[in-house]
């Protein structure tokens, strides 16, 4: 069952990075289904947070589908390599987003491997949020997508994942934003993957 639009136009992006643990990131592209459990998220609350690329209000071509309405995916070019995901939240105008960072694999294991030229059992499949949207066939191309949609979606499965479970901490690789790189905003939870 595909998430709602309402859980994604709230306005606690921190709230909604620890609810999509457990929950499934899915992609069809070219009608190959792939899926991964989310086992962890980084949230960046928007012109206040100095590690969000909206930080100030700033808009430019690259960060516009993070001012769209929640349920739009954001993704971006990270070092010229990596494509990383990322859920817009919050209502139109408000660039909240939560970067997927990690996974397990839920269905299509074997297009993953092979998008990722990964071994069976290689534990690093999914791990790394370049990663996730390379195994996923996740690019640059899908930014400003619906995810209410058929291309890039996320599903509740009812994975449960417990409170006490869940490992906070700051976001990695943002030193640059001084007092705001050390807020707990990431996000983590151990979900063995039913796929092997």
């Amino acid at each position: 069952m595909k998430v709602s639009l309402e859980f994604y136009l709230r306005d606690d992006v921190v709230q909604i990075s620890r609810e999509l643990l457990g929950k499934v990131l899915c992609t069809k592209l070219n009608g190959q289904v792939t899926k991964a459990i989310i086992t962890e998220t980084e949230a960046y609350a928007g012109v206040s947070d100095k590690a969000s690329h909206a930080y100030g209000g700033r808009r430019t071509l690259r960060t516009e589908p993070m001012y769209m309405r929640g349920g739009t995916a954001y993704v971006y070019l990270c070092y010229g390599i990596h494509h990383l995901f990322n859920v817009v939240t919050n209502t139109t105008g408000t660039p909240h987003a939560v970067l997927i960072r990690a996974g397990k694999s839920f269905e299509g294991s074997e297009l993953m491997r092979k998008r990722r030229n990964k071994r069976h059992g290689d534990e690093s499949l999914l791990t790394g949020p370049g990663s996730v949207s390379q195994a996923l066939g996740i690019t640059t191309a899908l930014t400003g997508t619906n995810l209410l949609g058929d291309q890039i979606w996320i599903e509740d499965h009812k994975i449960s994942v417990a409170a006490d479970d869940i490992l906070s901490g700051p976001r990695v690789g943002i030193d640059y934003a001084d007092e705001d790189s050390t807020r707990p905003y990431r996000f983590s939870v151990d979900i063995k993957s039913p796929v092997q």
